[in-house]
C-alpha cells in the first residue's frame, strides 16, 4: 500500500494561524468526492470542532507540531506507505481512536506479515501486543482485537477511502467460456 499524500502542513486548514512547535494538531485524511486523491488537512485541535470536512474523512489523529527540518527530504516525507502511516497512527504522542486502532491492528497484521513488525509478547495488562520495528528496533504496542470478518469490512471500507475501491472485472458469461 503506498500513496502520496502532503506532509504536516505549516499552518492551520480552519484558522490560517501558522503552527508553533508543541502545539497539538489534528490531521484527517479526507477522500474529496470530485477527485480520487486523499488529501490531508492539518488544523489546530483547538480549531478542530469548526473543521467541516469537504468529503469523506477516512481517519484523524492529533499528534504535537514539529516543525520540518531544512535538511529533512520532502519527498520522501510526502510518500506514505503502510509503514510510515502505521508509525504516525501507533505513535504514543498521537491519540487513538476506533477507526484509528482499527487501521494500526490490521496495519501492524501487514507489516508483521512483510516482517517489517516483529512480535515481541504481550503488555503486563494483557491488553496490547508489542511489536518492534525491524528496522529502527522501535517497541509499539498495539491493543488486541478480534479479527473477525466484521473487523475487515470496517478496514476494507477505511482503505478503499485511502487507496481507492478494487476494480471490478466483468463476468465472462457462462456459454463463452465453455465454448472455449
Amino acid at each position: 500500500m503506498e500513496m502520496n499524500l502532503q506532509p504536516l502542513a505549516p499552518a492551520c486548514h480552519v484558522t490560517g494561524q501558522p503552527f508553533v512547535e508543541g502545539q497539538r494538531v489534528a490531521s484527517y485524511l479526507v477522500r474529496m468526492p470530485t477527485a480520487p486523491d486523499v488529501i490531508r488537512h492539518d488544523v489546530l485541535e483547538s480549531a478542530a470542532s469548526s473543521y467541516a470536512s469537504p468529503g469523506f474523512v477516512a481517519c484523524s489523529w492529533v499528534q504535537a507540531y514539529k516543525p520540518r527540518r531544512a535538511e529533512e527530504n520532502a519527498d520522501r516525507a510526502m510518500k506514505l506507505t503502510a509503514d510510515t502511516l502505521f508509525a504516525t497512527l501507533a505513535d504514543a504522542a498521537t491519540e487513538r481512536t476506533p477507526e484509528n486502532t482499527r487501521l494500526i491492528q490490521f496495519l501492524a497484521l501487514l507489516l508483521e506479515r512483510k516482517r517489517l513488525l516483529r512480535p515481541k509478547g504481550r503488555s503486563a495488562d494483557g491488553a496490547n501486543n508489542i511489536y518492534e520495528h525491524a528496522k529502527t528496533k522501535q517497541l509499539y504496542e498495539v491493543p488486541v482485537g478480534e479479527l473477525d470478518p466484521a473487523f475487515f469490512l470496517q478496514v476494507q471500507a477505511q482503505l478503499s477511502v485511502l487507496v481507492g475501491t478494487p476494480k471490478v472485472r466483468a463476468e465472462v458469461p457462462a456459454e463463452a467460456t465453455a465454448s472455449a
